[in-house]
């Protein structure tokens, strides 16, 4: 009979001492094992939920892109035209007045611009469509008679009319007139979301800084407060400078279309200076190729001016004008605005383009205000010199110096006698006087006896 303690349980005798007490077996038969912790279906069910958050917040912000990109465009524009507005406020006028007339006056601008450029291009398309029969007649004599053919206008414009390539192209265009409508009122909606919120960055421009920066302490706030003026003065710098460079390239463009007679002078040179320092790297080159084509409809031998004339004048631009115009607001290196140029298109496409040198000069400024810098070192090779060590020793016109020397001062006096030191100098020394001496003087002596 098994002895039991007063609750009822069955009394376990002591283990002599270095034994293991013994493990009651398991109930129903199962075999023994460690159990499931408690923390592991918590971690489960969080880690399912950072993964569901994760992709929804993947899939939202691919779903917000166009409008993310179109808000970084108005506030770029709207740190552009604050000084503007800030200007306009300074002399009472209300901030949101202050605004609508800065957008006013641009919407004129560019209204103007477009019709400018929309009646020149039209009306240069219906002349090329006039003068096609003209075009096509002379080439056709021309083939004629270098190739000695025998081609007709009207054989080649039945051939046209009859061909699988024109039927297609037109069952294409067809088709793709939903698709251009389409793109058109998206590209209209675009503008508005831009010019909206460009408005609201403007005209609310303090409200928005002082609810950012309450909810940052006093040291992010003075911070926050100094990134956003660099911000702004880099920005309307750019922009500023870029104009003010558009409008020299302008002049100067029109100044020669005028005098070569081509016609659109005015519109055409617009165009030169705003695609030309408005696009980035290849805007000259698109810049300069409407003027060209214009005007080798009028004389090819003019269109290889206006080429020699946009080559020499952004060699100007580039090494004259821009240095001077952008030291004070857009200082940064070439190397680095190329390369900013192409991260941005790689990253934003055309959109990144135009704003990466502000964005990347908004950075330099604010990493020069808080990167410390030290005092450079008096160092030759700061300089770009070589030292002797570096350069591995005398170079060739140094060795052919000390060449010549050293045959010339075989024939005449001795080394010894014309006191020539180690480097192959002739010693100076006034004391030396007569060269016939047996032995060298001793340049210390003879200053000693000569004071």
């Amino acid at each position: 009979m098994a002895v039991t303690d007063e609750t009822g349980h069955d009394a376990q005798q002591a283990s002599p001492i270095g034994a293991t007490p013994p493990t009651r077996p398991p109930a129903d038969g199962a075999a023994p094992g460690p159990g499931m912790p408690r923390w592991l279906p918590r971690a489960m069910v969080l880690a399912l939920a950072l993964v569901a958050v994760f992709q929804l917040g993947s899939w939202a912000f691919h779903q917000l892109i166009g409008l993310l990109i179109n808000i970084l465009i108005a506030f770029f524009l709207a740190l552009a035209i604050e000084p503007a507005v800030s200007r306009l406020a300074a002399y009472g006028m209300r901030r949101g007045l202050a605004t609508f007339l800065v957008f006013l006056g641009l919407l004129i601008v560019s209204a103007g611009f477009i019709t400018l450029l929309g009646s020149m291009l039209a009306g240069q398309i219906i002349k090329m469509i006039e003068d096609f029969p003209d075009y096509l007649d002379s080439v056709i004599n021309w083939v004629n008679t270098h190739f000695h053919t025998d081609l007709r206008r009207v054989d080649i414009q039945e051939g046209l009319l009859h061909s699988d390539w024109l039927r297609k192209y037109v069952q294409n265009s067809a088709t793709g007139v939903l698709d251009v409508s389409t793109q058109v009122l998206g590209g209209l909606f675009q503008l508005l979301t831009i010019g909206l919120f460009s408005f609201y960055f403007a005209a609310d421009g303090p409200r928005l800084r002082r609810a950012l920066c309450s909810v940052l302490p006093p040291a992010r706030q003075a911070e926050v407060l100094r990134a956003w003026e660099i911000a702004v003065d880099k920005t309307g710098g750019y922009i500023y400078s870029r104009g003010l460079m558009a409008l020299v390239s302008g002049v100067a463009h029109y100044i020669l279309l005028q005098a070569l007679g081509i016609p659109y002078a005015p519109v055409l040179a617009v165009w030169v200076g705003l695609v030309s320092q408005f696009i980035p790297t290849i805007g000259t080159y698109l810049a300069g190729a409407l003027p060209m084509l214009i005007a080798f409809t009028v004389d090819p031998w003019y269109a290889l001016w206006v080429l020699i004339f946009v080559v020499v004048y952004q060699q100007f631009e580039n090494y004259m004008l821009q240095p001077k115009l952008t030291a004070k607001t857009v200082d940064i290196h070439p190397a680095v605005a190329f390369g900013s140029v192409i991260a941005g298109t790689a990253l934003l496409g055309a959109v990144g383009a135009l704003i990466s040198i502000p964005a990347v000069a908004t950075l330099q400024a604010f990493l020069g205000a808080y990167v410390k810098r030290y005092a450079v070192t008096d160092d030759p090779r700061v300089h770009g010199h070589r030292t002797a060590r570096d350069s591995g020793g005398p170079g060739l016109v140094t060795r052919a110096r000390r060449l010549w020397e050293g045959r010339t001062g075989a024939t005449g006096p001795t080394a010894a006698d014309s006191g020539q030191t180690d480097s192959g100098s002739i010693d100076s020394d006034p004391t030396i006087s007569d060269p016939t001496d047996s032995e060298p003087k001793n340049p210390g002596e003879g200053s000693s006896g000569s004071s």
